[in-house]
């Protein structure tokens, strides 16, 4: 199925395994691949779609298993990092890209961008990952805790309800600093897409984390081009997690810290983040 709305081309189509999979294609040139964060959807990237569009490139965004409007198996112990690998993969296979692509991902979608750059390094152009999660102890130890073991009675989570969810994401998004100029909130839409993304996921999906692999041993081998941004003050993953992921990859083209945001710089300050991801790209093309 196809909906074509202002220029954005968004699809759900049924892969080989009969899991559906919903994502949105913008814009026709290079292509970009762009993979969301846990309890996320592919509305993360309403601001960047349109600009990666405007630029030449075509842009796809996806919702990942157990997300948004994709595919939701029932059984908890279906929601891992291989199985939610697999739906991403086969989605990729399906789109039948031609030529080697550049994968932006965001915290559990930067792991997975990581990891396909690691299993399909030849299909990779490049990478930019925002706060990418690529191991668990990035968690706090608390988080580390609760992840630890499959969470099998998530019922509580599956009678949450929105208002709930809201409530949780405007007392968690809006943060004023002492002595700082600028302040940290996120906008009245994202807020609402963001309690909306909690609620229609699947509970299933908090089982994920604890079955991300430790890729530490193999990012030696990461040899793209990689862009690493992340928020100088994420309560999710530990900031300090990023300047080692910097000293572990072998071709960092640029990392910064936005030391006003949280974990999700892409949605809390589009206009700071998406020029350094446009700016990538264009040296990309520089010979």
């Amino acid at each position: 199925m196809s909906i074509k709305t202002n220029g954005i081309l968004y699809q759900s189509m049924m892969l080989g395994n009969n899991q559906k999979v919903n994502y949105v294609c913008q814009g026709a040139g290079e292509p970009v691949v762009l993979v969301h964060g846990l309890a996320a959807s592919l509305h993360d990237w309403d601001d960047l779609l349109p600009e990666l569009a405007a630029s030449g490139c075509a842009a796809y965004a996806l919702d990942l298993l157990g997300h948004g409007e994709s595919a939701k198996p029932a059984g908890a112990h279906e929601y891992t990092v291989e199985n939610t690998f697999a739906h991403f993969s086969h989605w990729l296979d399906s789109l039948h890209l031609h030529t080697p692509f550049t994968l932006i991902g965001h915290s559990l979608g930067g792991g997975l961008s990581l990891m396909y750059a690691l299993r399909h390094p030849e299909r990779v152009k490049a990478l930019a990952l925002v706060n990418p999660f690529y191991d668990l102890s990035q968690l706090p130890p608390i988080l580390q805790k609760v992840f630890h073991h499959q969470l099998i009675n998530t019922n509580l989570i599956e009678r949450t309800p929105y208002r709930v969810f809201r409530f949780l994401v405007d007392m968690t998004s809006f943060s004023t600093y002492v002595g700082q100029r600028e302040t940290h909130s996120l906008p009245e839409h994202i807020r609402y897409q963001t309690a909306l993304d909690y609620k229609r996921a699947s509970s299933g999906i908090y089982n994920i984390p604890r079955t991300l692999p430790s890729s530490t041993l193999d990012l030696s081998r990461v040899a793209q081009p990689t862009l690493l941004l992340w928020g100088g003050r994420d309560q999710t993953l530990s900031p300090s997690s990023f300047p080692r992921l910097k000293s572990l990859l072998p071709n960092i083209r640029l990392a910064h810290e936005f030391p006003v945001c949280g974990h999700v710089p892409h949605q809390c300050h589009p206009e700071k983040l998406n020029p350094y991801v446009m700016e990538f790209l264009r040296s990309l093309s520089v010979k």
